[in-house]
């Protein structure tokens, strides 16, 4: 299998290819005879005939280059399927994925050929349909040799989510750690004990109502979640949003887990909140989390002190003035955290929290205590 092999970029050496196609391939010769190569018309056929455009696709030449990528991209199926089953040069193949990208047998071949290197089929899994996802999903000699190709079928909303639970299985099973999977230990045991399904030629039920879930998560970035209650102060969802969380209240812990991943900003808003510890980490960790957010959440009285922790903790959010603020003035942050901020608090902002009845007295009297230290400065 060709993950054993380096991956080899194009072009190649000229002496790597056919003697047949050298000469049309020869940077040092005629341009106008590589523009004709590169246009298809020279007496080369078959996988050759790829091989060369493929070689011409890097062509230091413009001209050449893009003729040759419209050529192999027009080329009919009867030639450019079966070169995607060809045992050609693993750069060559992931130029194919690349340019046969609207011919989905295509990619699929390419995924199925041995001489494909793991990190094209790697690219080509993190944006795949959900029929090439199923495809590279049923390969597990190939996915046990590169993890990351697990990693990145996970973090594809195409992929179905009985697929996902198959793959964390299957990783779990054979001993990988899947570090780009934050809350991968957290899925592994929420699977515990569970019939995980077979490959089925048709998505499973657990995999409608994931999908459901998806569909009604439209939120963009700027959209906000929740508002605050004009009587008691406490944030509540915002009602064009509540279908969601009834679609997330009929899901299991793997799914919840795995929506917060794949999920946009109201799935990760809804399940940061939820009460299980794993799901509101896998939620709060997701790599889809933004300082935006977590501000958001910094705030909200309805997480739980992990999650402030967690926010506290990371060093690109906290470079935030908003969410320190945010931080300092949530009532259920943990003093010693607070108390690690109010350095950073302007003189308004301390005489705000030294008035405040929303924290503890000890805060107050440390930030009255910092009114006076910065006044004498």
């Amino acid at each position: 299998m060709s993950d054993v092999a380096p991956f080899v970029r194009l072009p190649l050496a000229l002496d790597a290819l056919p003697a047949s196609i050298q000469r049309f391939c020869d940077p040092k010769g005629p341009t106008a005879a590589r523009i004709m190569a590169a246009k298809g018309l020279v007496p080369v056929k078959g996988h050759e005939q790829v091989l060369m455009l493929a070689q011409l696709s890097a062509d230091e030449t413009t001209e050449v280059r893009e003729a040759a990528k419209r050529t192999l991209t027009n080329m009919p199926e009867g030639v450019r399927r079966p070169a995607c089953t060809a045992v050609l040069p693993n750069g060559v193949l992931d130029v194919l994925a690349d340019l046969f990208a609207q011919d989905i047998e295509c990619q699929v071949l390419v995924a199925a050929n041995d001489a494909t290197h793991h990190t094209t089929i790697e690219r080509l899994a993190r944006g795949a349909s959900e029929q090439l996802a199923e495809r590279i999903a049923v390969n597990e000699a190939r996915l046990l040799l590169a993890p990351t190709i697990i990693e990145a079928l996970y973090k594809n909303r195409n992929t179905r989510m009985s697929t996902a639970d198959r793959l964390i299985e299957l990783a779990a099973r054979n001993n990988l750690d899947l570090q780009g999977i934050p809350a991968y230990k957290e899925h592994v045991e929420a699977l515990h004990g569970q019939l995980i399904p077979e490959p089925s030629d048709e998505p499973l039920p657990q995999d409608q109502v994931f999908n459901a879930a998806l569909l009604e998560d439209n939120a963009d970035d700027d959209a906000e979640i929740f508002e605050e209650d004009k009587v008691t102060g406490e944030q509540k969802l915002r009602t064009k949003f509540k279908p969601l969380s009834m679609q997330i209240a009929e899901m299991g812990k793997a799914e919840k887990i795995r929506l917060a991943m794949v999920g946009n900003k109201a799935a990760r808003a809804l399940l940061v909140r939820d009460i299980s510890k794993q799901i509101s980490y896998a939620a709060i960790s997701s790599p889809q989390m933004t300082v935006q957010e977590a501000c958001e959440i910094a705030k909200a009285r309805d997480v739980t002190e992990e999650i402030l922790r967690f926010i506290a903790n990371k060093k690109e959010w906290v470079k935030s003035a908003e969410v320190k603020h945010n931080l300092v003035f949530n009532p259920k942050c943990p003093v010693g955290l607070s108390m690690k901020f109010l350095g950073f608090m302007r003189v308004d902002e301390l005489r705000a929290l030294g008035r405040s009845r929303n924290v503890p007295a000890q805060l107050r009297s440390l930030a009255s205590q910092w009114v006076n230290r910065k006044a004498k400065e």
